[in-house]
């Protein structure tokens, strides 16, 4: 029988406020355990949360950027449960009244095109962390307890892992372009929760699902969907029941495993906050975000493919970050060349990144260096290979590609007498690769132009130098 998977995805987002949800305290990631408490967030008697009005803002900018109804009047509930590294028994979230709903989300990719739906999206505190090291048993650290988050909830609209992973891709990309969150998933900024279930091609019934919690990478997220969803049909199969559950994934392993039968809303025994006001909204409010929203990653992709001839890889990548988009424009703004400036960003420059593990926001040199380092190979003062090495004394020294050409005598050699002679000198030096070239194979001139380059230190002009050799052959 063939089966269909049916995924609805949670997201939790911390936002980058620089205080707590109700609280003072710091939300600083890697301080020290339990330094950034107090009683407001840990929750002890006679203490009055007062919400913080920075994470109303990122609240309504991320439903917007994701085409939600924003709602004019919200409300602030307890959510009951223990667990210990939860120290007052209850999270404050919303229940019933959302601030955000309604939203929804375009994805694009290999068989599908199409919307996914997001149901809601509340705001919430997070709770602290249990830490199992040691031989001191299980410590809990407080320090997240009050750390300001959304959870964006989505229809059950997708269909595959690849499904899933570009939404989630795509809801990173909001919450960094609208500088809601810095998504750093290595730090627990970003984690999904996956509700799946898989039922029959055709059918309309949805089948039992399962919560699989706080993945926080892609890979997981992919990894956990392909792997659970095999594992449902193989028990359906088998004739077992799916049984309704939250699991934990276990990327190592490549499994999950069941943790606690699946609580419903009413488990949690919600009942509205007594401490805290209502969020009223206003109108004009409203607009005033709704027209602070920057061009987002989609609309970049479209000019880039529509208007500066890049293909559908080169502009996702490009605007994989804000970071990098800004940078890019930024280069293309100084040089009118965006397929050069995207060629050297996508390949010499991320090179260079990934090498030393740091990010594009962090090099040493402007987007206006790059673009004057393009022009002066547009302009054939100095070779592409020249350029080269431009580039990574840029990178490395912060130094203008003015002052690294003159220092390192870089300027492009178009003395075609010059360059004549060596290129007779070289001829003469490798008769194999010149009769491999004369007996037609003609990968043979890459080795001979790259002799000329190498004697010349990288400075014959190239083009000059390919003509050369067919020439004197």
């Amino acid at each position: 029988m063939e089966y269909e998977i049916v995924i609805g995805l949670e997201i939790h987002s911390e936002l980058q406020t620089k205080s707590k949800i109700f609280c003072g305290c710091s939300t600083k990631f890697g301080a020290d355990e339990n330094t950034q408490t107090c009683p407001v967030c840990l929750g002890l008697p006679g203490t009055l949360p007062v919400l913080n009005k920075k994470v109303v803002e990122y609240a309504v900018t991320a439903g917007t950027a994701m085409d939600c109804k924003i709602a004019r009047f919200s409300k602030m509930d307890r959510k009951n449960y223990f667990y210990p590294d939860l120290p007052k028994a209850y999270q404050i979230s919303q229940f019933d009244l959302p601030i955000c709903g309604e939203g929804k989300i375009h994805i694009k990719g290999e068989g599908f095109d199409k919307f996914v739906g997001i149901t809601r999206i509340h705001i919430e505190e997070d709770a602290g962390k249990l830490i199992h090291e040691g031989s001191e048993g299980t410590l809990a650290d407080n320090n997240r307890c009050g750390v300001p988050l959304i959870e964006i909830v989505t229809e059950p609209d997708m269909r595959s892992a690849e499904e899933a992973r570009v939404f989630a891709e795509k809801v990173k990309a909001t919450l960094e372009y609208t500088e809601v969150s810095d998504c750093k998933m290595q730090e627990g900024s970003l984690r999904f929760d996956v509700n799946l279930s898989v039922r029959p091609m055709g059918s309309k019934e949805y089948g039992t699902r399962t919560e699989m919690k706080n993945l926080n990478s892609f890979r997981s997220l992919e990894n956990a969907i392909k792997s659970e969803s095999k594992r449902q049909i193989k028990e359906i199969e088998k004739g077992n029941k799916i049984i309704q559950e939250t699991r934990k994934w276990d990327d190592d392993k490549g499994l999950s495993f069941s943790l606690r039968s699946k609580e419903e809303a009413h488990d949690y025994r919600y009942f509205p906050d007594p401490d805290l006001v209502p969020v009223i909204l206003e109108e004009e409010y409203i607009e005033s975000i709704k027209g602070s929203i920057p061009i987002l990653p989609w609309e970049r992709i479209e000019k880039y493919t529509s208007e500066w001839n890049l293909t559908q890889t080169e502009s996702q990548i490009l605007t994989t970050t804000k970071q990098m988009a800004d940078f890019f424009e930024e280069s293309v703004m100084y040089c009118d060349d965006a397929k050069s400036v995207s060629n050297w960003i996508l390949g010499d420059l991320s090179a260079l990144l990934n090498e030393v593990g740091i990010e594009i926001t962090q090099v040493k040199f402007s987007p206006k260096d790059l673009a004057k380092m393009i022009h002066m190979i547009n302009k054939k003062e100095i070779s592409n290979s020249a350029g080269k090495t431009v580039l990574k004394e840029m990178f490395e020294t912060g130094a203008t590609p003015e002052d690294i050409v003159k220092e390192k005598g870089l300027v492009q050699m178009n003395d075609e007498d010059a360059i004549k002679e060596i290129v007779l000198k070289v001829i003469a030096d490798n008769p194999k690769s010149v009769e491999d070239l004369r007996s037609g194979k003609d990968k043979a001139i890459g080795f001979l132009v790259g002799q000329v380059m190498k004697a010349t230190k990288g400075k014959a002009n190239p083009g000059v130098v390919n003509d050369m050799i067919k020439k004197n052959i």
